[in-house]
C-alpha cells in the first residue's frame, strides 16, 4: 500500500519559494497557505524591483498585502494575518529572467540552502508578446529556477497551461506534448531537446534588432515574428510555444530529481476560496464579456458545441499544493497534473455564453460596474469563414459612415472602435473559443485519493462540484463585476467611460 500523503505534515516547518507572486493565480496559492497551512515555517516571495526603484519588500507591501485576497483572514485572524507578514514573509528583489535572479553569487547560493521547495508561477501570459520578451519570461527563466532547484535540492513545481498541446487534436492526457507540426529532436530521456531550436530563435531575434532601429517597429516584428514561429511549430501563439519550450527545459535540467507540471486549462474566478468568485484583473473570457457588456462587439467567431474548459483559481491553487504535498513526501519522479475540467464536467462553448447572456438582459442591473446599459443585441457566435465575410461588411460599412461624420464635422464613428475590439478579440483569443481537444485530469484526481478526506475537502479538484449555472450566472458574474472593475465615480462620468476603447488585459502572472 502507497503511505497516505499529508498537506500539514509534508508542510510543516518547510520554507516555500513562490514566484510570480503579483500575479492572479499566486496570490490565490499564497492566500491558500497562510490560512490553512499555519505551520509552514516561512514564506520567499522573488519579486522583481519596481520601475521606480521599490524593492520587493516595498512591492509585497503596496501590491500584494493590500490585496482583498487577503479580506477573509483579515476579518477572521487579523492578528495572525499581521504576524505571519511581519515574521514569515521573505521578500527577496530579483530578476527570474536574469541568472542567479541577478544576486551575488554567495545570495544565491544562501537561498538555495534554505529553500525547501520552488512553486514557479512567472509568467507572461500575453498572448501576442514579443518573442524575445516571451522567451525570456517563459522559458530562459526556467533553467535559472532550475538551477536553483539543483543547488539546493529542493522540489519544482513549474506551473503551465493545458494549452501547450497546441494545434494537436482529440484526447489530451497528463503527458509529454509533441509538436503538431514541425519535428524537433526528441532526447532518449523523453524531452524535447531545443538546443537548435533556441538558437535559430536567437538568430532570428538578433536579425531583426539589427535591422530595425524604430522601438515600435520593432516589437511589432518581433510579436509577428513569434507568432509565425508558433504556428510553424504547431502551436496557436507566443504564449503557448514559449510555456512549452519551459515545460522541455524544466524536464531537462530535473532529470532524477523532484518535478511536477502543473498545468491549469483557462483560469477565472475561485469557485469558493478565500471567497466566491475572487478574481484579479480581466481574463480571456471576461474580455469577450466585457467588450459584450459595453456594446463593444455582438459577434465572434467559435465552435459552440464543443468543449471549453474553464477552471476556478481555487480549483488551481489546490492543484498545487496536493502536487507540493507529494513532491515533498512520495520518491523522486516527474509528474504532469492537469487541473481542468472538461474530462469530467464539461460544459460547452454554447451554454455558457446562453448563460451569461440570460443572466445579463435579466439582472444587468445588479452588474452596475459592468453593465452601463442594459444590453440591446443577443451574442452571436458563428463559423470563422462567415465571421471574415461579416468583418468584411462590417468595415466597408463602418468606413463609409466614419466618412460620413467627417464631412460633416463629427468625430470618430463609434462603429469603427467597435469593428476594432471585435477584431482584436478574435485575433487574440478565437483559438480558445474553438477548441479541437478535451483535457483530462485522472492523474490529478488519482493524486487526490492519496490524501485523506480532510485534505481532500480542504483541497478539492473535484471538477465535479461545480454547477456551472450557479457558477458562471452568479458567482462568476458577481466576482468580475466586484473584484475585477472599478467603481463608476459620478453620473457624468457614465458615458464618457462607456465609449471609451477596451483595453484586454492579458497578463496574469507577471
Amino acid at each position: 500500500m502507497t503511505p497516505a500523503l499529508n498537506v500539514q505534515a509534508a508542510l510543516s516547518g518547510k520554507r516555500v519559494l513562490i514566484t510570480g507572486s503579483t500575479g492572479f493565480l499566486a496570490k490565490v496559492v499564497l492566500e491558500k497557505l497562510i490560512r490553512s497551512v499555519p505551520d509552514i515555517g516561512r514564506i520567499v516571495l522573488l519579486i522583481r524591483a519596481g520601475h521606480n526603484g521599490a524593492d520587493a519588500r516595498q512591492r509585497f507591501e503596496r501590491d500584494i498585502a493590500t490585496s482583498s485576497i487577503f479580506d477573509r483572514l483579515r476579518a477572521e485572524r487579523p492578528a495572525y494575518l499581521a504576524r505571519f507578514f511581519a515574521e514569515r514573509i521573505e521578500c527577496i528583489t530579483g530578476e527570474v529572467t536574469e541568472p542567479g535572479f541577478g544576486l551575488p553569487i554567495t545570495a544565491f547560493n544562501a537561498l538555495a540552502r534554505r529553500v525547501d521547495l520552488i512553486i514557479n508561477a512567472a509568467a507572461s501570459v500575453n498572448f501576442r508578446e514579443a518573442l524575445d520578451e516571451a522567451l525570456a519570461i517563459n522559458t530562459i527563466s526556467v533553467q535559472n529556477i532550475t538551477e536553483l532547484a539543483r543547488a539546493g535540492h529542493a522540489p519544482l513545481i513549474q506551473v503551465s497551461t493545458c494549452y501547450v498541446n497546441g494545434y494537436n487534436r482529440g484526447m489530451m492526457y497528463e503527458q509529454n506534448v509533441t509538436p503538431a507540426r514541425a519535428a524537433i529532436p526528441r532526447h532518449a530521456d523523453g524531452h524535447y531537446d531545443l538546443y537548435g531550436l533556441l538558437q535559430h530563435l536567437k538568430h532570428r531575434i538578433a536579425a531583426l534588432r539589427a535591422e530595425v532601429r524604430d522601438p515600435e517597429e520593432l516589437t511589432r516584428r518581433l510579436t509577428d515574428l513569434g507568432i509565425a514561429e508558433a504556428n510553424y511549430h504547431g502551436w496557436n501563439d507566443t504564449y503557448t510555444f514559449t510555456k512549452w519550450m519551459g515545460e522541455q527545459l524544466a524536464m531537462a535540467a530535473m532529470r532524477g530529481r523532484p518535478l511536477t507540471i502543473v498545468r491549469p486549462s483557462i483560469i477565472e474566478s475561485t469557485l469558493q476560496e478565500p471567497a466566491p468568485g475572487w478574481i484579479e484583473g480581466v481574463k480571456v473570457a471576461d474580455a469577450i464579456i466585457l467588450a459584450y457588456a459595453r456594446g463593444k462587439t455582438s459577434v465572434f467567431p467559435a465552435r459552440p458545441n464543443e468543449v471549453v474548459d474553464i477552471v476556478p483559481a481555487d480549483l488551481v491553487a489546490n492543484s498545487i499544493v496536493l502536487a507540493s504535498a507529494e513532491a515533498l513526501q512520495a520518491p523522486a519522479a516527474t509528474r504532469i497534473y492537469q487541473a481542468c475540467t472538461g474530462s469530467s464536467n464539461p460544459v460547452t462553448l454554447r451554454r455558457v455564453i446562453d448563460l451569461i447572456q440570460g443572466e445579463s438582459q435579466r439582472n444587468w442591473r445588479q452588474y452596475e460596474r459592468l453593465f452601463y446599459h442594459q444590453p440591446k443585441h443577443d451574442f452571436r457566435v458563428v463559423s470563422r469563414p462567415l465571421f471574415l465575410l461579416m468583418l468584411r461588411a462590417m468595415r466597408i460599412c463602418a468606413g463609409s459612415w466614419n466618412a460620413v461624420r467627417r464631412l460633416l464635422g463629427a468625430g470618430e464613428s463609434p462603429r469603427l472602435e467597435a469593428l476594432r475590439t471585435t477584431q482584436l478579440l478574435a485575433l487574440t483569443f478565437s483559438f480558445y473559443t474553438a477548441p479541437r481537444y478535451v483535457f483530462h485530469n485522472d492523474r490529478l484526481q488519482a493524486l487526490a485519493q492519496r490524501f485523506s478526506s480532510e485534505d481532500r475537502a480542504r483541497y478539492s479538484v473535484d471538477a465535479g462540484a461545480i454547477d456551472w449555472s450557479e457558477y458562471l450566472c452568479r458567482i462568476h458574474m458577481t466576482g468580475l463585476n466586484r473584484y475585477a472593475l472599478r467603481p463608476r465615480a459620478a453620473k457624468a462620468a457614465q458615458e464618457e467611460v462607456a465609449a471609451t476603447p477596451i483595453t484586454i488585459q492579458a497578463r496574469q502572472q507577471a
